[in-house]
């Protein structure tokens, strides 16, 4: 029986660093302010303390967040241009044995050895080819599609400070039990709804993406009530 192939396929774009900054600065937001509020919450302090120690860590931490990851991915393009360097310039002084040297990595992949030498050919035919090439065979990167450290750091900023406000949001208008268990709702939707994505973007399956990020929200949350609980001042 005849089985109708499709010759073509779409991949959804999974590199520059762009996806992973969003998903992690949201999931990190909601996870460390919910926390957060939730320790100072059960603590006792007054409402307006629970409300400023979660705007407090919203701001810290989407800057922190940001310049982690802007540090982060410059180091490694830093890293990534050295060792491009390093291929361009044997590219350029040793193109022989950096042909047969693509040619034998071809043939490890099970290409006829006179074809892996054509191929190779053909490719080293062009320098800028060439070092693309060679860059993703030996070092798994694509020179023209790196990240942008400024781009990963306002992603990061902005995702996170949008976790990180969805739990602080009740304080604005009510305090006490009712302000920390609305914290505590609005954190696992959000959680599920971030858990959800990450399993739907992944392929993976959806509702136990969606509770294992839940569950996650809910320990660091017990983990700082009991902090909060154990050493609290009572100062309201």
């Amino acid at each position: 029986m005849a089985h109708s192939l499709n010759p073509l396929h779409e991949h959804r774009s999974v590199s520059g660093g762009l996806a992973r900054a969003s998903v992690f600065g949201m999931s990190d937001g909601l996870v460390s302010n919910i926390s957060l509020v939730i320790g100072f919450a059960s603590s006792g302090v007054a409402s307006d303390v629970v409300r400023l120690a979660g705007l407090a860590g919203l701001v810290g931490g989407a800057f922190s967040m940001a310049a982690g990851e802007y540090v982060s991915v410059a180091a490694q393009n830093e890293l990534i241009e050295r060792e491009l360097d390093v291929e361009r310039r044997e590219l350029a002084r040793n193109p022989e044995n950096e042909h047969a040297e693509l040619s034998a990595l071809y043939e490890r992949k099970g290409v006829e050895p006179e074809r892996a030498r054509a191929v190779a050919h053909d490719i080293m035919r062009s320098p800028e080819t060439a070092l693309a090439v060679h860059a993703q065979e030996e070092l798994g990167i694509d020179p023209d599609d790196l990240a942008s450290p400024i781009k990963v750091a306002i992603y990061s900023f902005l995702a996170f400070a949008i976790g990180a406000l969805l739990p602080v949001i009740p304080w604005f208008f009510g305090s006490g039990t009712a302000a920390a268990v609305a914290s505590v709702v609005i954190g696992v939707i959000a959680a599920a709804t971030v858990g959800g994505f990450i399993g739907r973007f992944a392929e993976r399956r959806v509702v136990r993406s969606a509770v294992r990020q839940v569950l996650i929200l809910i320990l660091a949350c017990g983990a700082t009530y009991l902090v909060g609980s154990l050493l609290g001042v009572n100062v309201a």
